[in-house]
């Protein structure tokens, strides 16, 4: 079985919602009185003995995690919305038992879509062609942490002076991207050496065949291991000799071995230019607000959505969903958005989008950000006739354009289906003779849930609507009339 060749297996590709830097974690809690005995309480059965030793093992780690030696890498956790129970990194690592280090663990897998797609083409030729090798444009990590950005991050491991330059090999055969050996200064910036890690460990977890596994994934010698060594020891050394080790690997894999279709777990890197969307003006139809990845996973799962259809987005802002959708589903995928700072910025998310994508040897599926009035828009409203699935995040849009889309669904093709933060038919809506010319007549609809922490505007869930163009209804009516 070649390098990669084992991903086949995998079925449908699921694009990770969460941020790329994840941690195990051991959460301490303050004491609390234990409560008064109630009625109630007195039914509740009395904890296990397993229960017990569970409990009294946990209090133990807590007690090791405050021993940690007071030289450690600093690599600080991320803001989280809500107040959360303190944090405490931790490693399995045996240098030190008390030792607190971080460790990255798998991030959990996100519901596939219910259906396979076995037309979905995942790996990139180009990528791993003569013409990969070559370099091009892309943002790097290095180019983060340095120049004015420089003096928000300090050098790692303790060093002094000026931190020097690791190279990481990605899972293609495309070029390396530059590190610098920095940690931030501010707790909510960039991590490089969390990313290096992080880039590891997707690697090891989805491209690497079983029969070289070990090489990366050894309990004791593996070089997952040997970099969490490094960081529990603080060894600069020791982390620069793994990273080496596996860009060896890597490079050994790709020439020697097949490389098949794959499917790596990962999230692209974005560009981190926020402040321009300051300029988005509350109440009006251009309100800023974001659908969360999880909740568009489950927009794509619960349309069937697959990567021989076309995906529109519609006020499409930076441009995530329009890239989630060619990534993780592969489909022909549009967005359409008239506030030119936010145009901007999704041009520039795009090509990065196409460099990462290169880098982890994926074929998204093409992309195309259209600029202007989605009403007015030529090439969108010419593609709207072979929309499969249309994204209209309608939350903050006014009664008279939510009015003037509707219009635009006379020309959309049968099937389609329109998804949108609130209904374009009214609750109640019945055909009759006195509304026989309504387009709404056209749309059998669908009401869903979403949870908490799945919109940029609110933590609280919601609902949301899937209209399917379903012109039967209507011909059924008429024909019952005459």
């Amino acid at each position: 079985m070649g390098f990669f060749d084992h991903l086949q297996k995998g079925g449908a590709f699921s694009l990770q919602p969460k941020t790329t830097q994840v941690r195990k974690v051991v959460q301490t809690r303050p004491a609390t009185p234990k409560p008064a005995q109630t009625p109630d309480s007195r039914s509740r059965v009395a904890p296990s003995e397993n229960q017990k030793a569970r409990a009294s093992k946990a209090q133990s780690a807590s007690r090791d995690a405050d021993a940690r030696p007071a030289k450690r890498l600093n690599t600080p956790s991320r803001i989280r919305k809500r107040p959360t129970p303190e944090q405490r990194l931790s490693s399995d690592d045996d240098v030190s038992d008390s030792d607190t280090s971080f460790e990255v663990r798998k991030r959990a897998r996100t519901s596939a879509s219910a259906e396979p797609d076995p037309e979905r083409r995942l790996r990139s030729v180009k990528a791993f062609s003569e013409e990969g090798t070559r370099p091009f444009k892309m943002v790097h990590a290095a180019d983060i942490t340095s120049g004015q950005k420089a003096g928000k991050f300090k050098p790692a491991f303790g060093a002094e002076g000026k931190s020097t330059e690791i190279l990481l090999q990605y899972p293609s055969a495309s070029q390396k991207e530059r590190y610098d050996s920095v940690v931030p200064r501010d707790n909510d910036d960039f991590r490089p050496i969390d990313d290096i890690v992080q880039v590891i460990e997707t690697v090891s977890h989805n491209y690497i065949p079983e029969d070289e596994a070990d090489e990366f994934n050894n309990e004791t010698s593996g070089i997952r291991r040997r970099l969490r060594r490094a960081l529990a020891v603080t060894s600069e050394t020791q982390f620069r000799n793994a990273v080496t080790d596996y860009n060896k690997a890597i490079d050994r894999l790709s020439t020697s071995g097949t490389p098949s279709q794959a499917s790596g777990r990962n999230t692209t890197h974005g560009i981190a230019m926020v402040e321009s969307l300051r300029q988005y003006e509350n109440g009006t139809d251009n309100v800023y607000g974001e659908l969360l990845p999880r909740f568009v996973s489950n927009i794509f799962k619960e349309t069937k959505l697959k990567s021989g259809q076309v995906f529109v987005d519609l006020g499409s802002g930076v441009g995530n969903v329009v890239l989630q959708a060619a990534l993780e589903i592969g489909c022909e995928s549009w967005g359409c958005e008239m506030m030119s700072n936010a145009c901007d910025l999704a041009d520039l998310q795009q090509a990065e989008f196409k460099a990462r994508c290169r880098l982890w040897g994926l074929a998204p599926g093409k992309t195309h950000l259209a600029r202007g009035d989605f009403l007015e828009q030529e090439s969108i409203i010419n593609v709207l006739k072979r929309a499969d699935v249309v994204l209209i995040n309608n939350q903050a849009f006014t009664p008279q354009l939510n009015n003037e889309l509707i219009n635009h669904f006379l020309d959309m093709k049968e099937g389609c289906q329109i998804v949108s933060l609130k209904s374009f038919v009214p609750a109640g809506h019945k055909i009759q003779s006195r509304n026989l010319n309504s387009p709404i007549n056209l749309l059998k609809v669908q009401q869903k849930n979403y949870w908490s922490n799945s919109v940029s505007w609110t933590d609280v869930g919601g609902t949301y609507f899937i209209a399917t163009k379903d012109s039967s209804r209507l011909k059924a009516f008429m024909e019952n009339t005459l």
